[in-house]
């Protein structure tokens, strides 16, 4: 069988969507903001039955800036980066947490990938080298997370240089 291809469109040689590592999920968060209001609560109200009731604003505060900050950090999880390698384009598009779009198209024929490596974390930085400018990718990923991504990338820069084959029938 032979393979239906659209016209104009190039098969993607490797794809990625990379997106900042979040651990505290929704409910995660709800039961954090539970726990703190809970403490900060009874805390309050322990300061106020000694006498000490202006306490109870600032623990207030307290709960109003873990809130404040829980919040800051999802949005900035918005952000994401997605690298795809055709035959003739590696594009790099990243998407801040505003949803501002900045996209490069390089020639993978020009493009090779260079690693900054540390002796005892590993892959640390990667960049998209290409007439002599570098392009850091992947800054969303840990080290381990890194050394894997580089190396299916490297991979696929490979095969979009080695330009189409032929397979046999």
């Amino acid at each position: 069988m032979s393979e239906i291809n659209t016209p104009g469109v190039e098969p993607a040689l490797f794809s990625a969507i990379i997106t900042p590592h979040r651990s505290l999920g929704g409910t995660g968060f709800v039961i954090v903001m539970l726990t703190i209001g809970g403490v900060s609560f009874l805390t309050g109200l322990t300061f106020a039955a000694i006498g000490a009731w202006p306490v109870i604003g600032f623990l207030g505060l307290d709960v109003a800036i873990v809130y404040w900050a829980f919040r800051a950090n999802y949005r900035s999880a918005r952000a994401f980066e997605e690298v795809v390698v055709t035959a003739s384009a590696l594009t790099v598009r990243r998407v801040n947490h505003r949803g501002k779009l900045a996209e490069w198209t390089l020639n993978p024929l020009w493009t090779r990938l260079d690693r900054e490596t540390h002796g005892d974390f590993g892959v640390t930085r990667l960049f998209l080298v290409t007439r002599g400018k570098r392009l850091p990718i992947a800054a969303f990923l840990s080290p381990g997370e890194k050394e894997d991504f580089a190396a299916a990338l490297a991979a696929a820069i490979g095969e979009a240089k080695r330009g189409p084959t032929r397979s046999q029938p």
